[in-house]
C-alpha cells in the first residue's frame, strides 16, 4: 500500500485530487494539507511515500516545500500537479528529484497513469538483487513525463472550476445530476449545470432525462469517454 499525501491550498481540488487517488488500488490518502507549513508537518508525522504537490501555496512555494523536506532526511517522493509552467519552477522541480509533473487542468486518466507508473517503479526497485538495463530504463521512464494540456473555456467560465467538474462527472457512476455534483465540490446547481450543460454541447458529456418519485425530470450527465 502506499500512503499518499495531497498538498493543495484550494480545498476544493485538493478534495478532488484525493477521491482520485482514492479510487486507484493500492493508494491511500493519509493526509491533506493546504499550506507548506502544514504539509511538512504531515510529512514528519505521516511519513508518507507520495506527495501531490502544489506548487502555489500560502506560505511558500511547492519548491520550498521540497528542499525543506530533502534536508530534514524526509524519505518521500514528489509528484507535482500544479498551474505553474515557467521553465525555471520546473527546472528546479526536476532537479529537486520529482517523479512527475502534471499541468492543470488533467484529466483523471493522466493522473491515474503516473500513479501507476510510480507503483510499477516503486515495486520494480524493492526487488532483491540487481537490475538489468531493461530495469533501470523502466524505472526511470516510469511516470517522469512533463505533460502539457491547456483548455481554453468559454468567457464567464474558470478552466479551474472545470477541470473540477469533469473529475467529478468522470468519477460518477453512472451518472450525476447538477445538484449532486454541486453538492460535492461545493457550488450551487446553477454553476454546476452551467458547466455541465457546456460539455455537453461540445460532445464530452450526455444527458438523459430520468423520472423520480416526484414525477419531475432531472437531467443526470455522463462522461462520454471516461478513463
Amino acid at each position: 500500500m502506499c500512503d499518499v499525501l495531497v498538498v493543495d491550498d484550494d480545498f476544493m481540488v485538493a478534495r478532488a485530487h484525493e477521491r482520485i487517488v482514492q479510487q486507484l488500488p493500492g493508494y491511500r490518502v493519509v493526509g491533506v494539507a493546504h499550506s507548506g507549513a502544514q504539509a511538512l508537518d504531515l510529512i514528519e508525522e505521516l511519513a508518507p511515500q507520495l506527495v501531490l504537490l502544489d506548487m502555489y501555496l500560502p506560505d511558500m512555494t511547492g519548491l520550498d516545500v521540497i528542499r525543506h523536506a530533502r534536508s530534514a532526511g524526509a524519505a518521500v517522493d514528489f509528484l507535482v500537479l500544479s498551474a505553474a509552467r515557467e521553465a525555471d519552477i520546473v527546472a528546479a522541480a526536476l532537479q529537486g528529484g520529482i517523479v512527475s509533473y502534471l499541468l492543470k487542468p488533467f484529466k483523471i486518466s493522466e493522473l491515474q497513469s503516473r500513479l501507476v507508473g510510480y507503483g510499477e517503479r516503486r515495486e520494480l526497485l524493492a526487488r532483491p538483487g540487481v537490475l538489468s538495463q531493461a530495469d533501470l530504463d523502466r524505472a526511470l521512464g516510469a511516470g517522469g513525463t512533463v505533460s502539457v494540456r491547456v483548455v481554453e473555456l468559454p468567457k464567464g467560465l474558470s478552466t479551474v472550476t472545470g477541470a473540477l467538474i469533469e473529475t467529478a462527472l468522470r468519477a460518477s457512476s453512472p451518472d450525476l445530476a447538477a445538484s449532486e455534483c454541486g453538492e460535492a465540490l461545493g457550488m450551487s446547481r446553477v454553476v454546476a449545470r452551467k458547466y455541465l450543460e457546456y460539455f455537453v454541447g461540445t460532445g464530452q458529456a450526455t444527458v438523459a432525462l430520468r423520472y423520480g418519485q416526484t414525477g419531475r425530470p432531472q437531467r443526470r450527465y455522463a462522461w462520454v469517454n471516461a478513463g
